[in-house]
């Protein structure tokens, strides 16, 4: 099963992927984990994104389009994934669809983790106390909730135009939120 999570931040997103992961066996590819694992092993692409993901930027589409072609092709991700963090623009998008069609590869379910912006930021205010996370300031969450509005948001209507975008109601709590994936998901391996 190949799966793409969509929402804005603090959606839960990285937590029901997570669980996904889990639960159906598959590799859950975070962009935002790989990205912060670079930074932590002082890497060139650590140093490269450092300074982008501080700001609230996103990292550009040459880096992560590359990022997840060559984690798409590691042997565990063969059997499907779950995509998180990406895409993160109508170009991502693009760039995606065309790598899986490349690779004889298409989506099984866009999982739309749907959430109030002030929801976001009271769960990302809260993260960054419990997760110790820098990236989440109050003016980097205005930032990355602007660039989400301004660039991701539209790409849940070319999804939309799928068939396999699933709404989902971020803003309950994380077990009813799951309920809610695992029917969706229910549907998809009956297609």
């Amino acid at each position: 099963m190949n799966l793409l999570v969509l929402g804005p931040q603090g959606a839960g997103k990285g937590t029901q992927a997570k669980r996904i992961a889990a639960d159906y066996n598959l590799p859950h590819i975070s962009t935002g984990d790989m990205f912060r694992a670079a930074i932590a092993a002082g890497t060139e692409l650590g140093k490269r994104v450092a300074p982008i993901l501080a700001s609230g930027e996103l990292v550009p589409d040459q880096l992560t389009v590359a990022l997840i072609q060559d984690r798409l092709g590691d042997p565990d991700a063969v059997g499907g994934f779950i995509l998180d963090g990406f895409p993160r623009n109508e170009a991502q998008a693009d760039a995606l669809d065309e790598m899986l069609a490349r690779i004889g590869r298409g989506l099984d379910a866009i999982l739309f983790f749907d959430l109030p912006d002030d929801v976001a930021t009271e769960r990302m205010l809260s993260r960054a106390v419990a997760e110790g996370r820098a990236d989440d300031t109050p003016d980097v969450i205005e930032r990355r909730l602007a660039i989400y509005h301004a660039e991701t948001e539209p790409i849940v209507e070319h999804y939309r135009a799928t068939g396999k975008l699933v709404p989902l109601h971020a803003e309950l709590d994380v077990d009813t939120v799951y309920s809610e994936v695992q029917d969706a998901l229910g549907m998809v391996g009956n297609r």
